[in-house]
């Protein structure tokens, strides 16, 4: 009885540290990126500048959405220095021919973060797209939620929960804001009948 309660704890330490080891890697070395449609739109966390311009060149990306506030003192959605955001502008402006569109947004977009967001995507010249937040996992999911829902035609509990791996007890829940939001989203071509 002792080995089989031995190699239990043994398998939920191994897989724990799978997941803290995955979660690490996700975060701090692949910042998060993913593709939301092959060729088309990406999402990422911060891209540390001197990364920026490989990212860009590997996946072919002509315009940079960033979600964050520049320059604010926004501790909740900003959470680096004001030189760290300026760093990633920067690096981008050396970039040839790529967009910088700085979009910030609250957690919960407003009506003017989504006029922003859907005059950037309504243009076909701005694709392949990055859409970034700081972490990745909050404004970048939420908006290549948006754009699967006004671009690809998905209906918003299909687009919330491919978007996000997990959406039960995260903030894409149902009864979250996030999760109420998306749930509730009514796309453009719907609103216009």
């Amino acid at each position: 009885m002792k080995s089989v309660v031995k190699k239990v704890i043994i398998g939920i330490v191994f897989v724990a540290l799978l997941v803290l080891g995955k979660n690490y890697y996700d975060m701090y070395i692949a910042h998060n990126f993913e593709t939301i449609t092959e060729g088309k739109v990406y999402k990422s966390g911060v891209l540390p500048p001197d990364e920026i311009a490989d990212y860009i060149k590997k996946y072919n990306i002509k315009s940079i959405v960033d979600l964050r506030f520049p320059g604010t003192a926004d501790l909740i959605n900003n959470p680096e220095s004001p030189q760290e955001l300026r760093a990633e502008k920067e690096a981008t402006e050396k970039i040839p021919n790529l967009n910088y569109f700085n979009l910030g947004s609250d957690q919960v977009p407003k009506q003017e973060n989504l006029d922003g967001f859907f005059k950037v995507m309504d243009n076909q010249d701005n694709y392949p797209v990055l859409i970034h937040c700081y972490h990745g996992v909050g404004r970048a999911e939420m908006y290549s939620a948006l754009y699967r829902i006004e671009y690809e035609g998905m209906n918003p509990d299909e687009a919330r929960k491919k978007t996000r791996l997990l959406t039960k007890f995260s903030s894409f829940d149902i009864g979250k804001p996030k999760g109420d939001f998306l749930n509730n989203y009514e796309p453009r071509n719907k609103k216009k009948k």
